[in-house]
């Protein structure tokens, strides 16, 4: 009796997580639906009321209008610069610390170590007004270069680089060593490459972020023609639907730009997934 009861009260159980679960991905799946239904959709049939599963009247007249006509590109242009660029330079001079923090004979290492965990703690939104002091003192106001600039470094990814050079074993750093490889030999042609997990992990989450970023935009850029693809967007959704020139901005509109600009993560996230889950594990294991 009691087998039979804990039996159905773990099937009970799976059950209601089940359910749970088809309620939470509900609520990201139709949205996400509807907008790709909406954004195939003609200019009329985009602004009948309700959620759509299928486009109506099938039509590429959302993605011509903002590429065209509203010019989407350039927004998009100036995302995918600061996204690329930023994420080359934040993924090499994170791990360049990363190796620096992992050679034991380095001083005060743990020192080095702890002051990179406080910065954790501190948000950006607390260090904003020094941040855009520093750009405007540097002549950076308005220029790409400052977005690039900006979340150079952080101490999540240094931490996360040096726990995977501290997985890679001294048995093979001290052969090289011995064939007389300096630092940068080391780094370049032995922990890089054998940290493919850890650099994927790390590039996924500052390409992501800088992508998605709007706070860093609205703060440091006034002219339009350097807007990213995020500020543009959000200038487009909160005219009301029309714009200053009495374009009428219809929803299939509003729905294409969206889907612009989830495409990309689209697109780069199947080459990193591999490493992904096994970046975050292996780069959490070490102390």
């Amino acid at each position: 009796m009691n087998r039979r009861a804990t039996r159905l009260g773990n099937v009970l159980f799976i059950t209601v997580n089940l359910l749970f679960l088809l309620v939470i991905c509900s609520s990201m799946i139709i949205p996400l639906w509807n907008a790709v239904a909406v954004s195939f959709s003609s200019n009329l049939a985009s602004m009948q009321p309700g959620i759509q599963m299928w486009p109506r009247q099938f039509s590429f007249s959302g993605y011509k209008t903002i590429w065209s006509i509203l010019a989407i590109w350039k927004p998009f242009e100036n995302s995918a610069i600061v996204s690329v660029l930023g994420t080359l330079l934040h993924v090499f001079l994170c791990s360049l610390a990363g190796y620096a923090l992992a050679q034991f004979h380095l001083p005060g290492r743990r020192w080095i170590t702890s002051l990179i965990l406080i910065t954790m703690m501190i948000p950006f939104q607390a260090i904003m007004v020094p941040v855009y002091v520093t750009m405007q003192q540097l002549g950076l106001l308005n220029t790409l270069f400052a977005l690039i600039l900006a979340g150079t470094v952080s101490g999540f990814s240094i931490l996360l680089m040096r726990n995977f050079f501290l997985s890679i074993p001294g048995e093979v750093l001290e052969s090289a060593t011995i064939d007389g490889a300096g630092h940068f030999r080391l780094y370049w042609n032995i922990c890089i490459p054998l940290s493919k997990a850890g650099l994927a992990t790390v590039a996924l989450f500052e390409f992501v972020g800088r992508w998605n970023d709007i706070l860093t935009t609205v703060l440091f850029i006034n002219d339009p023609n350097n807007y990213t693809l995020q500020v543009a967007l959000n200038s487009l959704i909160s005219q009301g639907g029309s714009m200053s020139s009495g374009y009428i901005v219809t929803d299939n509109v509003k729905m294409a730009g969206i889907m612009i600009a989830i495409l990309p993560l689209l697109l780069v996230y199947p080459f990193v997934q591999k490493y992904f889950v096994k970046g975050i594990f292996v780069g959490s294991a070490k102390e």
